[in-house]
């Protein structure tokens, strides 16, 4: 897929503030949309890019693919806070010529999906036939959806949720306290700042992404070992090598992001907003998901008028959405084959 940035000017933000050069990057299908091309839109999750081929979701988009980048216009987006290109923490203030970091203002989900709309409209992308969103991306979704009702065909949010839930705002709180405790972080004078609080941060969002039967389960390899050290060499592989590429900044921004999930603020509450999707939903599940589980997905399903409600068993908690990718191709493929 091919790289392209979007300049929207001035950008005024929900919870206040404003900035004065918008850019959202976004991947797209190598050609340029034409009215003749169907629209498959893809939303990503918390610190991913807006390149599913070559990054995040490669089995199931790409040429030849079920997703495929020849057949359709495939887009992803990067959102608003993130540190994968868009305005964020570490753009540039054309008033001081330094990083915004901690003076960047606070981003909302309703303003990701403004600046989506934006760039939307400046491709002259009149509807957007299936609308996919994973994780966070599904956050969006629900809210694109419910902003632009005629805009959409079909919508598939996998591993997300409509409302951010006490449970996820408690780890949210955590991966802050972890930014907050690193000294450099509050001076935000360079981009390193909170850099061993960013790792910390990110051990504790490792918790969430699996299970314990997909990962805390795995035993030692030496049966007699004195101190165990199998899972803790995983998590510092993992923090070590994102914190190559992210800093706490956007991290802490795109934290704040999630915990304004909530598709029913203003719309006299979450069943109600949920009422009044028209839009063809499909809800897929990850059984062992403890961010988004069972018990919290089917019933947002039975709120939303003819949903439908898929649960995918895996032992791979919520990262399943990034494993579990041929169960997931067999739920999309219909709505797909019906471009044909």
């Amino acid at each position: 897929m091919d790289r392209h940035v979007f300049d929207g000017g001035k950008f005024e933000f929900e919870a206040g503030g404003s900035i004065e050069n918008l850019k959202v990057v976004y991947h797209t299908s190598p050609f340029e949309y034409n009215p003749g091309k169907k629209v498959i839109w893809l939303c990503h999750a918390l610190t991913a890019s807006s390149d599913p081929e070559g990054e995040w979701w490669p089995a199931l988009v790409g040429p030849g693919k079920l997703i495929d980048t020849q057949k359709y216009f495939v887009i992803c987006a990067n959102v608003l806070g993130s540190a994968c290109g868009s305005s964020g923490p570490e753009s540039i203030d054309p008033k001081t010529g330094k990083p915004y970091r901690l003076a960047f203002p606070r981003v909302t989900v309703r303003d990701t999906v403004r600046a989506f709309d934006m760039l939307r409209k400046h491709l002259g992308i009149e509807k957007i036939d299936i609308l996919i969103g994973t994780s966070m991306g599904g956050f969006m979704s629900f809210e694109w959806a419910y902003s632009c009702p005629e805009t959409f065909g079909k919508v598939f949010i996998i591993a997300s949720g409509a409302r951010v839930t006490p449970w996820i705002t408690g780890f949210n709180t955590a991966m802050r306290f972890a930014l907050e405790a690193d000294p450099t972080f509050k001076a935000g004078t360079t981009i390193k700042g909170g850099l061993f609080g960013l790792k910390a941060a990110r051990a504790i969002a490792l918790l969430t992404y699996r299970c314990e039967e997909g990962l805390f389960k795995q035993e030692e390899e030496n049966e007699d070992f004195v101190f165990a050290e199998k899972v803790s060499s995983y998590y510092s592989h993992q923090s070590l090598k994102f914190i190559k590429s992210w800093d706490a900044y956007s991290y802490k921004s795109i934290c704040d992001q999630v915990d304004s999930n909530n598709l029913g603020r203003g719309r006299g509450g979450l069943k109600a907003a949920l009422g009044r999707l028209k839009e063809y939903f499909t809800l897929v599940c990850m059984s062992s998901d403890e961010l988004f589980p069972p018990e919290d997905m089917k019933p947002l399903a039975a709120m939303i008028p003819g949903a439908r409600y898929f649960e995918i068993p895996t032992v791979y908690g919520h990262d399943g959405f990034l494993i579990e990718t041929d169960a997931i191709g067999k739920i999309l493929q219909p709505a797909i084959e019906e471009f044909v």
